[in-house]
């Protein structure tokens, strides 16, 4: 059996995802249930998801336009597609998704079970070498996953991180995260300015992750996050 896990089920076909839900509780998971994808910030934008079951047949934001949301602000938690969808393009998108796995409905109590089992065997894996920072833009506090300590930051620190997190490589130059944060790139915002900015950013995430170093210069180029960030 699979070791408890939070585990986020956004289904919109409410008798499944009510069966569903239920199934995994008493596997001893604990679950959240959404019926569309405008929930997900609303009623679980605090939580720490370990996986998450999507159904692809969404109102309004499908299924595959949230899993690209989802795996774009945690590169490493599960995300398992479960649809009616079965023809290999569909599954094919699916994985360029951000899917981990593809399962066709109907599917067995047992299969999902054994699904989970075997993705939170690869997910703790990955984590367990990587100390992840949870970033809450809304509320502007930094914390370790693993850690219930929080500390607050500010919006041009919080800028800086989820713009990190989104470039490419999470690699920015200079000017950069000084447009990001809606400053000039003239005299009137200087690139020591940006260092100032950094360095007690720096302060701030040793408090609650001391063991990395999450943002690295880039010599004559910007900064680079290093490691994981989750963005709620």
């Amino acid at each position: 059996m699979a070791p408890p896990l939070n585990i986020i089920i956004v289904e919109d076909h409410d008798s499944l995802r009510i069966v569903t839900a239920n199934m995994l509780r008493q596997h001893g998971h604990i679950v959240i249930e959404l019926e569309c994808a405008e929930d997900l910030d609303d009623e679980a934008g605090g939580q720490l998801a370990d996986i998450f079951i999507l159904d692809l047949n969404l109102p309004h934001e499908d299924g595959i336009s949230l899993a690209r949301r989802i795996r774009k602000a945690n590169p490493t938690v599960g995300i398992i597609m479960v649809t009616a969808r079965n023809q290999l393009n569909d599954k094919v998108i699916g994985y360029q998704s951000g899917a981990d796995i593809y399962l066709i409905k109907p599917v067995s109590p047992i299969e999902l079970l054994a699904t989970i089992s075997s993705l939170s065997r690869r997910t703790q894996h990955i984590n367990s070498n990587t100390n992840k920072l949870v970033l809450d833009f809304k509320n502007l506090s930094l914390q370790c996953c693993d850690d219930k300590n929080k500390i607050s930051i500010n919006q041009s620190e919080a800028i800086i991180l989820q713009a990190l997190a989104r470039a490419n490589n999470q690699k920015l130059e200079y000017w950069q995260l000084i447009e990001a944060m809606g400053e000039s790139t003239n005299h009137s915002f200087k690139k020591s300015n940006l260092e100032v900015k950094i360095h007690r950013l720096r302060h701030k995430i040793e408090l609650v992750c001391s063991d990395e170093e999450v943002i690295k210069s880039v010599r004559e180029y910007g900064y680079r996050l290093c490691g994981n960030l989750i963005i709620l």
